[in-house]
């Protein structure tokens, strides 16, 4: 088996109900994570881009969230999405999963992106850089 070198994570603390300080049952990220989680079971790349829950991505007011990472590529970080997707949402995850995992850089322009995910972005995080050599000069940090 290959090693997973992609990965979708899914908050699970997205759009909980909260009660004295504690979460109250299932919450709309875990709803969301199911979700998900049954079309990996099918999809292609399922051995190549693993899902994963995770408990907060602190995009709170932006609920639900997930992103894509992998090393040596950007790292995509998707809110506003519902806690019950409809199954062509879903299918819209991952297509875009897909694009993400075929591009060298991970690179997900919007106009290629499903409507889904178009306006829900958070951000757009580049690649740590494999050998850094940091130059310092009065003005700029080169990394």
């Amino acid at each position: 088996m290959k090693a997973q070198q992609h990965v979708m994570f899914v908050c699970t603390t997205c759009a909980s109900v909260w009660k004295d300080g504690k979460r109250v049952g299932e919450s709309g990220g875990e709803k969301l994570f199911k979700q998900l989680q049954q079309l990996h079971q099918e999809w292609e790349l399922r051995e190549e881009f693993a899902i994963q829950p995770v408990e907060c991505m602190s995009s709170c007011n932006r609920a639900c969230a997930i992103s894509f990472a992998s090393p040596g590529k950007y790292t995509y970080l998707f809110g506003d999405l519902a806690t019950d997707l409809a199954s062509t949402e879903v299918v819209a995850v991952y297509e875009c999963a897909s694009k993400y995992y075929n591009h060298p850089e991970g690179l997900l322009p919007w106009s290629e992106r499903p409507q889904l995910l178009k306006k829900g972005i958070l951000a757009k995080i580049p690649s740590v850089p494999a050998s850094t050599s940091i130059s310092r000069s009065k003005e700029t940090l080169i990394v």
